[in-house]
């Protein structure tokens, strides 16, 4: 784990090792001080020797700045290190969850992944700062001050023979109870999350319902959660300061105590009493700085294990040692195909697909709710692995295929549709970022988007917002349709993307798609029988089987299930 985490440092290495070295400057500082101190104190003050006096308080002060200085700038690097390590980490999180497939996205949640590229990753620049500052300062500090304290005088250095075991147990009890309660927070995180993510995506819905009070309550219930989580996470790692501060007071009373019966008795200095007591509040510090060091690890711990998590997954589509670089043409073949999310046989949603589709076809696909007409064709860019059978693009396995190259052949318009922040032009452009305006124009009026677009002020260039909250459904489907229609694929694939606009609109795309994509293979899934009646085959799904296959003229008089939709329809026409 701790390798992979480290990796992430790259380019910043020179600032995380330049950071204990300066840090390095700071402990030897502050070592050397209580020493300057106490000979002033002894050589100078109590002697009555002002030019000695003089010299250590100048001494001690060219050494104050010389540990502000390294301080500061250990600080600095420290903070390059840490937000340069963040950043690589987060884009390689990034970069990992785009190769995951959609089953490798359902297994953690988009909301689990969100508090992982963000709580989690800061969490862990934390921890790495921390890391990296006082990993060299503290142990330095702690031994270094300690041997000093044992030098002025062994007999009362024996009190750290009390006073670290303790911290020491203390320590290990509150590291080894707090992380399972740290990681128990961060899952309480991912359904704050998520409860977030629902409500602004479907913000139209709750104030269409009036489900503000009802949302406000359940993020409210998310919110508590969390802070239940942490409250219990959180009062197990407190303890720790506590008990340093209670070590650290008695040991400094028993210091006292001790060394000032020294002192009055003409045994030990008072002066090197003082740098005693700095000495032992040092080894305390640097004893408390290190277990602050532990607890944050600790604390993060539960992050870093969630993103090695991620780091990790395999994506369940694996690419071919020797792929396939290029689509011959848009025919598509499922021999005997099994399919299910879940990845067992045992419940599956498509069962048994045989089906031949020439390239260039048109092809309808109808079916009631749950049919499984999206996962049917959302098999054939490869956006799922199939438990059973064969699916071909091309003469071509699908497995076969470079997956980049696959998908770049295969256009699809999604049930939901989506835009991104930007313009209509930048949004356009997802389908081949090299199209010239003309061939963005073509495209929107195939997809009879142009008439829209040129009532904008800004034309192509006006700003849809976030997830184009400025445009209707309709007027999102046609955009989706132009985009599509950019790629200049083998294969286009409309699944239900004509719902939100009127039968003449439809029309109207279909004639386009007619002239525009001949010898492009066409899958369009439909609710509307208007929208596959000129379709050369129709395909009839019923509870994940194909129940037939043939021309819409032939289903009319064969087909139970096409019939009485077409009955339906007509006669709500009528009516």
């Amino acid at each position: 784990m701790i390798k992979k985490l480290a990796a992430c440092v790259g380019e910043y290495k020179k600032f995380a090792i330049a950071t204990p070295f300066i840090m390095l400057g700071e402990a030897v500082m502050d070592i050397v001080l209580p020493l300057i101190m106490a000979n002033m104190i002894d050589y100078g003050i109590q002697a009555k020797d002002m030019g000695y006096t003089i010299r250590m308080g100048l001494l001690m002060i060219l050494c104050t700045l010389f540990a502000l200085i390294c301080g500061a700038g250990g600080g600095i690097t420290a903070a390059h290190a840490a937000t340069g390590f963040a950043k690589n980490l987060r884009a390689k999180l990034f970069k990992k969850v785009q190769t995951f497939s959609f089953s490798n996205i359902d297994r953690f949640s988009t909301a689990s992944l969100v508090t992982r590229l963000t709580t989690d990753v800061t969490n862990t620049q934390n921890a790495f700062q921390m890391l990296i500052r006082m990993a060299v300062r503290s142990p330095v500090m702690l031994i270094g001050a300690a041997i000093m304290a044992i030098r002025i005088n062994p007999e009362l250095s024996a009190i750290f023979l009390v006073v670290i075991p303790i911290l020491g147990i203390s320590l290990f009890l509150i590291m080894s109870k707090a992380h399972p309660r740290f990681e128990a927070m961060m899952e309480k995180y991912d359904a704050l999350n998520n409860s977030v993510q629902e409500n602004l995506s479907a913000i139209r819905v709750v104030k269409a319902f009036v489900r503000e009070d009802y949302e406000d309550k359940k993020f409210k219930n998310s919110a508590d959660n969390v802070r239940r989580a942490q409250l219990f996470a959180e009062k197990l790692v407190i303890l720790n300061s506590p008990i340093m501060q209670l070590c650290m007071y008695g040991c400094i009373l028993a210091v006292l105590w001790f060394g000032g019966n020294m002192v009055i008795g003409g045994t030990f200095e008072i002066g090197k009493l003082s740098s005693f007591i700095s000495y032992v509040t040092q080894t305390l510090m640097s004893l408390m700085m290190l277990s602050m060091v532990i607890m944050m690890i600790t604390v993060s711990l539960a992050s870093m294990h969630r993103i090695v998590e991620v780091l990790d997954e395999e994506p369940d589509l694996k690419e071919d040692a020797d792929p396939v670089m290029e689509v011959k043409d848009g025919s598509i073949e499922f021999n005997h195909v099994d399919f299910s999310y879940s990845g067992k046989t045992d419940n599956l949603i498509l069962k048994d697909i045989n089906l031949s589709i020439k390239s260039g076809e048109t092809i309808g696909v109808i079916g009631g709710t749950g049919s499984a007409k999206s996962t049917l064709v959302q098999l054939i860019p490869r956006l799922y692995d199939i438990e059973g059978g064969e699916i071909k693009v091309g003469g071509v396995n699908v497995r076969k295929y470079d997956t980049e190259v696959l998908r770049n052949q295969v256009a699809m318009v999604l049930q939901k549709n989506v835009l991104f922040s930007g313009t209509i032009r930048d949004n356009l452009k997802w389908g081949n970022e090299n199209a010239t305006d003309e061939e963005i124009l073509k495209a929107c009026k195939a997809a009879d988007a142009y008439e829209f677009i040129e009532s904008f002020p800004y034309g192509l260039d006006t700003d849809l917002g976030q997830g184009g909250v400025n445009v209707s459904g309709g007027q999102k489907q046609r955009l989706c349709i132009a985009r599509a229609l950019l790629k200049r694929p083998k294969i286009i694939i409309l699944d239900d993307s004509t719902s939100a606009v009127d039968t003449a609109t439809d029309a109207r795309i279909r004639a386009a798609f007619r002239k525009e994509l001949d010898g492009t293979t066409t899958i369009i899934i439909a609710q509307r029988i208007t929208s596959v009646q000129d379709a050369d085959k129709v395909i009839v799904l019923d509870e994940g089987r194909i129940d037939a296959f043939d021309t819409p003229e032939n289903l009319l008089k064969t087909n139970a299930i096409y019939r009485e939709v077409y009955e339906q329809q007509q006669k709500g026409a009528q009516e």
